[in-house]
Order: structure tokens, then C-alpha cells, then sequence
């Protein structure tokens, strides 16, 4: 029996991880890819990137009008690539004097390649070595600086700057209209905190310079934020400046908006110096000569309109506060401010009037002004004789308010004041310019039209409740004095100085108390009562009934002349006559006491008062005097008793006559 066939070994199985060979087709194109990425990698290996310059250049023209040129471009390919360019250069306006704008040794710009795909142009920083731009205004008013190239957008930008790096940058400001010329070098800063420490957060640039501002010399240092978005006028730009001109400094802290165009600020603001009125040929606002001054706030501008909001500190050694608001892009620009001041020291306020504050121990002032002090103690005159200037008058409007709730004048009893001060077109208004004084006040208005070469001034003053009694800074003499002080005072004359304004002066002054007080002690020595001065100036004083005062003068050509002049009391009556000179500064006033009572050693006279408004005198008519000795001494001769007799007043003085607009 034969045995069955063994069956016939069957084929291996594939395995299922064993690689196939490529099929001579897949061959050729594996080979294929090969070839074009060495190629790519060849060709960006070798590939000569100027070759985009002209394109980019054409369209840079295009779109802004101004022809841009780049000395040499390379670019580093990655996820983030790198645009490398070098020796560019910007051009300028066609108005400008300058052929150039910008110009840079390099410049450096990484790009995010995945977001291009959605349109996003995402820039992680911008590197800029040896940038020089130039920022320039237009040479005639109202159009648009040279970096004003760009068309207007819609304010949505695909564009995000993430940071800026500048190696020795220098920038410059020029504005030929406004006598500006700002030149500072910029650079970038080390972060300073934590938070800025982020790779992705931009270090801040530090800037330092100099130049002229509205034809003023300058310094500034300070630093800012790198800006994200520049050309966003949505983005805040933060800064912190520190800039001085002459003796005025000025530190500014916060956020401008969109900072090429430098329309819209919102600034802490310090502002200290020595003479507000410096501010005139920066800022254009004319304010009076003020003694040295601090003050700090908040500064926004809004296009046209600045304001400087809440600010606080001193002027001299008085408080000031407020608000501000300064318009311009007028014919002529307008101040416009609420001021309040809790404590106003008097003689802060001696610039209104072209004089110099108090430079004793404890008053503050500048070196200009002592000086200027020094020269007014020396001088004769008391009345202020600097002109004021025209030009400030008629340079800008304002209405400004000013209320101060305690003054500080120690030689005056002045309580508050409330002042508002209007200016337009050259003709300024103080309506009105109230003072409280001991009790009662006086209220005024002034009138000064500065558009004339002589400037014509007008004064129309009420006094009304005056105590006689706080008029006196001694309390002792304070005591024996008691009464309501009212008068007018119409004033008009024409000068540029207040000497000059009274000098030159016509109208009418009158003066009036009614009844009170006042102490005998007073009375007798200004008629030289021996007796009855010595008796109350050592045993003390007793009151004597005031019927009524007044003095009533007219004014023409500076020259006071008086029409009824008398004090009456029940125990003197005193007649004067005579004239005040606002021109010359000297008075002649002859005051004649007519005694209703007896007394002994009676040496009564007139007493003279004249000298100049700076030195005074006070003197008896001797001549009168020494005739009524003589007669005592005749007598005295004979019989010691009868020379008293010479002495005797018999009190032939008669009441005055309180009538009429006086006695009320």
C-alpha cells in the first residue's frame, strides 16, 4: 500500500509592517519634491531680496506722496521672519525747506508669518538704529503738519505694534510760525518693573533735549511708555517730561492721544517759577507780574481748548486754586477761570498795579523784585509809575472770577474779596472789585480801555459801614474810636501807569462818618490841649460824642481841591481847607480846632499837614502860636495868675452842619 503525498509547503505570508518599495513612478516624483525644496532652499539661500525694493518703494510713493529709498533689504525666514533694511530714507513735504523727513542706518521688523494668512499684521517689535525724523508745521496757519501723509482711515487698523526699540534716535520739532525749534535725542530704556519685564511688553524710551519754545530757550528730559499703535488715535501714549525755560519749570505726567498729531492731553501738570507773567511769551497768556509761584494740576487739551483743572498751590505766600480754560484758534484767544484763594496775602497782588510785593522777613519774592523794591524805598513816590503793557491788553479776552476768603495785610483791615475781571478787545473791566474792610466794605467798579496809546481809565468806589474802630491796628486806640465810615470816590483820567491814571485824574471824593466816638486823648493832642493831653494820656481817656465827619474834595487834573472839609464833636470843632496833589504827590491841608469847652494852658492852633504822600508832615502853625506865648509871657510879667489867662479857650467853635447827604 502506498503511502499519501506530504502536501507542498505553502508561501510565506507578507508581513504587515514590511516597507513596499516605492513603484518607479513614486520614485521620479519623491525625486521631483527633493529637487524643488533644495531648490527653494537654494534659492531663498541665494535669493537677492533687493530685488523687492522697487516694488516697495513704488508703493510706499504711492500711497503717502512721498518718495521712500532703501539702501539695502534682507529678510530672515521663520515662523516669525525678520525684514531687515538699511540706509533709508523719508521724504519730506513739498512746502518744506527740508529734502527729508526720516531717515535711518537701520531699520528691523519682525513679522508673524501664520497671521498674514487672516489678514492680521502682527509686528512683536520694531528695531530702529540712528532714526532721525523730523516733525514739522506747516509754514502757514490752519494746515496740516508734514507728518500728515497718510489718507484718513476709519480708525480700525489690521496693523498691531507690539514694541520699539531705538538706538540713538534724535528728534526734532520745528515750527517757523510759532518761533518753536525742538531737538531731543531719543533711545530705549531698561524696564524698570516686573511687569514690564515681559518679553512681549515694550521697554520705555527716554528722551533728552533742548531747543526754543515760541523763541524761549529750553531744556527737556523725561521718558515715555513705547507706544503700541501710534498712528491709533484710540491709543493712550503715556509720558513723563520734565522741561524748563528760564526760571519756569514744568512736569508732565499721563496720556497724550495720538501723539504725531499732539491734539489731546490728559497730563498731571506742575508748573512752578518766578513770575507768572513769564508765562506770556511760552503760552501767550497774559498775566500781571506775580511774586514766585507753585502750582499742580490736571492739563487736557481737547484740539483748540486747553484746560488746567483742579489745580492747586501758592503764588508768594498766598493759597490759589481753581480752574482753567484756555481757547485759542481765535482772532485772539480767551482765558476764561474760576479762582478761589483761602488765605490771600495783600501784597501778593501788587503786579495789578505794577508795584513789587513786600520783600521783608517771611514775604516771598524773586530776585527782580527785590531789586524792584529796593528802587521803590528809595524812590520819593509812593504811587506805582510802571506802564503796563498794551500788548498783553490786546492779546487775548477773559473773564475770570476770584474770590479770596481771608486777607493778609497787616498795615490795612482788609476781611475778603471778590473780584471779576472781564477782558475784550483791549478794554478791561473790573465789575466788580469788592474788598471787606473793618466791618464794612468797599465796592467798586474800574473801567481801563487799552485801545487807544493812552490807556483811558474810569473808577466808580462806595464805601459803606466802615468802623472807625478796626481802622486802628493798636487795640488801646481802637478802643476810643467808634463809628460807620461811607464815601464815593468817581474818578476818570487817562495814562498807562496808575501814577499816571491819577495824575491826570477828574471827578470827586467824598468821605463821611456819622455819629460815634471818639477818645478825648485823640482830640486834644491834635489840638495841642497840654493840659487835657497830659491828664488822659496818664489818668486815661474818656469818650467824646462824634456829631459827624466828612470831607468833601473835587478832583481836575490830578488836583484835589476840598469844598467842605470838618470834624464836630461836643467837646472840638475842626475846619480844614486845602489841597491833595495826585500828580505831585504832596499835600497842604490846613485843619483849624475850635474848642467848646474851657481849659487851662490852652496853646491851640492850626495844624498844618503837608509834605509829600511818602513823607508826611504834621506840624502847628507856629507864627499863631508863638504870638499867643508872647502875650502869656507879657502877661506873665505882671502877674503870674493872668498869663493862664492868655490859655482860656472860651469855645466860640459852632456845630457843624450834618445835613444833607451826610447825615444819613
Amino acid at each position: 500500500m502506498n503511502a499519501a503525498p506530504s502536501p507542498a509547503p505553502s508561501a510565506p505570508r507578507p508581513s504587515r509592517w514590511r516597507l513596499q518599495r516605492p513603484s518607479p513612478r513614486g520614485q521620479r516624483w519623491l525625486a521631483v519634491l527633493v529637487f524643488l525644496l533644495a531648490a527653494v532652499l537654494i534659492l531663498i539661500a541665494l535669493w537677492d531680496w533687493n530685488w523687492f525694493k522697487g516694488p516697495v518703494e513704488r508703493a510706499v510713493q504711492a500711497r503717502t506722496g512721498r518718495a521712500l529709498h532703501i539702501g539695502h533689504l534682507d529678510v530672515d525666514l521663520g515662523r516669525t521672519s525678520t525684514i531687515r533694511a538699511d540706509a533709508i530714507t523719508f521724504a519730506n513735504a513739498s512746502w518744506s525747506k527740508q529734502a527729508t523727513m526720516a531717515n535711518a542706518d537701520r531699520v528691523e521688523i519682525d513679522v508673524r508669518v501664520w497671521p498674514l494668512l487672516r489678514g492680521s499684521i502682527q509686528l512683536p517689535e520694531v528695531r530702529l538704529t540712528r532714526p532721525d525724523v523730523l516733525l514739522e508745521a506747516a509754514p502757514r496757519k490752519g494746515e496740516a503738519g508734514n507728518w500728515d501723509f497718510l489718507p484718513a482711515s476709519d480708525g480700525k487698523s489690521a496693523l498691531q505694534l507690539k514694541g520699539l526699540r531705538i538706538d540713538d534716535g534724535r528728534l526734532q520739532y520745528l515750527d517757523a510760525l510759532g518761533r518753536t525749534d525742538i531737538r531731543v535725542g531719543v533711545r530705549s530704556g531698561e524696564p524698570t518693573t516686573t511687569a514690564h519685564k515681559r518679553a512681549d511688553t515694550a521697554p520705555p524710551l527716554l528722551v533728552k533735549g533742548q531747543g526754543r519754545w515760541q523763541g524761549n530757550p529750553f531744556t527737556l528730559s523725561g521718558g515715555t511708555e513705547s507706544p503700541l499703535q501710534l498712528t491709533d488715535s484710540a491709543h493712550p501714549f503715556r509720558i513723563h517730561l520734565d522741561g524748563r525755560a528760564g526760571s519756569t519749570h514744568a512736569v508732565a505726567t499721563g496720556t497724550l492721544t495720538n501723539p504725531f498729531a499732539l491734539q489731546v492731553f490728559d497730563l498731571q501738570f506742575a508748573l512752578s517759577g518766578q513770575d507768572l507773567a513769564d508765562l506770556y511769551p511760552l503760552l501767550g497768556i497774559a498775566i500781571p507780574p506775580s511774586p514766585p509761584y507753585a502750582l499742580d494740576g490736571r492739563l487736557k487739551r481737547d484740539h483748540n481748548v486747553w484746560r488746567y483743572e483742579g489745580f492747586t498751590g501758592k503764588v508768594g505766600d498766598s493759597d490759589l486754586g481753581g480752574n482753567l480754560q484756555f481757547e485759542v484758534g481765535r482772532d485772539r484767544p480767551r482765558l476764561t477761570a474760576t479762582l478761589e484763594s483761602r488765605r490771600l496775602d495783600f501784597d501778593d497782588l501788587a503786579g495789578f498795579v505794577g508795584a513789587p510785593p513786600k520783600t521783608g522777613g517771611g514775604e516771598t519774592a524773586n530776585a527782580e523784585q527785590k531789586a524792584q523794591a529796593a528802587q521803590v524805598a528809595a524812590s520819593p513816590r509812593v504811587l506805582p509809575d510802571t506802564p503796563y503793557n498794551l500788548g498783553k491788553l490786546r492779546a487775548m479776552d477773559a473773564d475770570v472770577r476770584w474770590k479770596a476768603h481771608r486777607i493778609n495785610a497787616p498795615s490795612l483791615p482788609l476781611d475778603d474779596m471778590d473780584a471779576h475781571l472781564l477782558l475784550d478787545d483791549g478794554v478791561l473791566r473790573l465789575d466788580p472789585l469788592n474788598f471787606g474792610v473793618a466791618g464794612g466794605d468797599i465796592r467798586s467798579t474800574i473801567r481801563m480801555d487799552a485801545r487807544q496809546p493812552q490807556i483811558a481809565t474810569a473808577l466808580k468806589a462806595s464805601v459803606r459801614g466802615v468802623q472807625l474802630g478796626q481802622l486802628f491796628p493798636d487795640a488801646k486806640l481802637a478802643e476810643q474810636a467808634k463809628g460807620g465810615i461811607s464815601g464815593q470816590i468817581d474818578l476818570s483820567g487817562r495814562g498807562n501807569s496808575i501814577a499816571a491814571m491819577l495824575g491826570g485824574s477828574s471827578g470827586d471824593v467824598g468821605v463821611a462818618m456819622g455819629r460815634g466816638h471818639v477818645g478825648n486823648l485823640v482830640m486834644e493832642l491834635a489840638g495841642l490841649d497840654i493840659t487835657e493831653s497830659l491828664k488822659f494820656l496818664f489818668t486815661g481817656d474818656r469818650q467824646i460824642p462824634l456829631r459827624c465827619a466828612f470831607a468833601d474834595f473835587g478832583v481836575r487834573d490830578g488836583l484835589m481841591t476840598s469844598r467842605a472839609l470838618a470834624v464836630d464833636t461836643t467837646d472840638t470843632i475842626i475846619i480844614g481847607e486845602g489841597t491833595v496833589s495826585l500828580r505831585d504827590e504832596r499835600m497842604d491841608l490846613l485843619l483849624k480846632p475850635r474848642p467848646k469847652d474851657k481849659s487851662i494852658l490852652v496853646l491851640r492852633s492850626p495844624l498844618r499837614i503837608g509834605g509829600t504822600f511818602k513823607d508826611p508832615s504834621f506840624r502847628p502853625d507856629f507864627k499863631a502860636l508863638g504870638l499867643r506865648g508872647a502875650v502869656a509871657l507879657a502877661l506873665g510879667s505882671i502877674a503870674p495868675p493872668a498869663a493862664l489867662l492868655a490859655t482860656i479857650e472860651t469855645g466860640p467853635g459852632k456845630d457843624a452842619n450834618c445835613g444833607g447827604q451826610y447825615a444819613k
